[in-house]
């Protein structure tokens, strides 16, 4: 079929003992030490772990298991997953072998199943943990065979099937981003944040996929818009800045309306899924059906609540070191803190606890050569009313 090709394999065991080293907890998940910053509402920072290596992604199940994802964009990460212990270390999920794929070893290793450069975690109303890997070290080129969404089963541990998307879906040149999925667990929403930015809809009853809203303006990069931080425009030596398409993604409780904005912008849009679900809408009338909510001002990751503040939109944003929530059409800062360094993806814990982490973007050594491959990054709670 056009778009994807499927491979279901069940993995027996589980090599949980391959730890990759420590991240730095402030204390075990139960008792999160640390809190400085917050702002009049009353909503505070909490360190759950710091990390020697740039994450990007969260997710909590609902048994309070927190996973975590390292994407190779500086470095040759030595692990894509990991489950993070209440002790603080790192273990490879959902075991070293999907782990195993290195930058140095792609001529060896397989990148259909392996971990090759994961930008994204999200569990699903199954309680299955769905990996995304866009396969594009360094956001650069793609590892042929490599962007694909892993299915994992968290009561068992083990990778229940991969589906691959070929260059129909994920052409050269695209970073597929994040990802949601619908409540009745039939269709997962992908973000394209690289040099074409689009949505793409991946039907898992199927398994087939479609890249839809290919080059529209609203899944683009906005013209005029250039990410500032630390007072600063944010480029790389050459002048070149920031330059993300459709990037954060959020699913209202329902599942009938999907939000998203470019990185490289600050408007964001919406969709009926009812319109993405259906392959026989033609493209000009699926267009037709994409509204723009509001300005949200440049942000990175998205969330809405389904558990604490059902409905409520968690926005971040890099250029502020803080964290804004849309309710309606009012924006308003919920923490502001100079420790949120990017604040990049939220995930939402069983108990209403809204967790982000900080993948310090603005320290790469792509905008500050003379940082080096390696960073220092952390995850957060957000504590107190409004986060919880």
């Amino acid at each position: 079929m056009r778009g994807f090709r499927v491979r279901a394999r069940l993995v027996a065991g589980l090599c949980l003992a391959a730890a990759v080293g420590a991240a730095v907890p402030a204390a075990h998940h139960g008792a999160i030490a640390t809190a400085a910053g917050g702002t009049p509402n009353g909503a505070r920072l909490q360190l759950v772990a710091r990390f020697p290596h740039q994450v990007t992604g969260v997710a909590v199940a609902r048994d309070g298991r927190i996973f975590v994802n390292f994407p190779r964009w500086t470095e040759d990460a030595p692990v894509s997953v990991a489950e993070l212990g209440r002790d603080g270390r790192l273990t490879p999920y959902p075991n070293a072998e999907w782990n195993a794929w290195r930058n140095t070893k792609q001529d060896i290793l397989s990148a259909s199943d392996h971990f090759v450069c994961v930008q994204a975690l999200t569990v699903d109303n199954q309680n299955h943990l769905w990996v995304l890997d866009p396969a594009a070290p360094a956001n650069a080129l793609e590892v042929p065979g490599g962007p694909k969404l892993v299915e994992i089963d968290l009561a068992t541990n083990a990778v229940m099937r991969t589906i691959l998307f070929d260059r129909a879906v994920a052409p050269q040149g695209s970073y597929l981003n994040d990802v949601r999925f619908s409540p009745d667990g039939r269709h997962a929403y992908i973000t394209d944040s690289g040099v074409r930015g689009a949505l793409v809809v991946v039907n898992l009853q199927s398994g087939a996929a479609r890249r839809v809203l290919d080059g529209d303006p609203r899944t683009q990069r906005e013209p005029g818009v250039v990410v500032t931080v630390d007072g600063q425009e944010l480029r790389r030596p050459d002048g070149r800045g920031a330059q993300f398409s459709a990037d954060g993604i959020a699913l209202s409780p329902d599942g009938r309306t999907l939000y998203w904005q470019a990185l490289t912008g600050t408007t964001l849009y919406s969709v009926p899924t009812a319109a993405l679900d259906d392959p026989t809408l033609a493209p000009g009338a699926l267009a037709a059906r994409v509204a723009r909510v509001g300005v949200n001002g440049v942000a990175d990751g998205l969330l809405i609540s389904k558990v604490s503040n059902p409905g409520r939109m968690y926005v971040t944003q890099p250029e502020l070191n803080a964290v804004k929530v849309r309710a309606g059409n009012r924006l308003s800062i919920l923490v502001r803190d100079p420790r949120l360094r990017w604040p990049d993806t939220f995930a939402e814990g069983p108990d209403g606890s809204v967790y982000v982490t900080t993948s310090h973007i603005q320290d790469m050594s792509w905008y500050k050569p003379q940082n080096g491959p390696r960073l220092t990054t952390q995850l957060w709670r957000i504590a107190g009313p409004g986060g919880r």
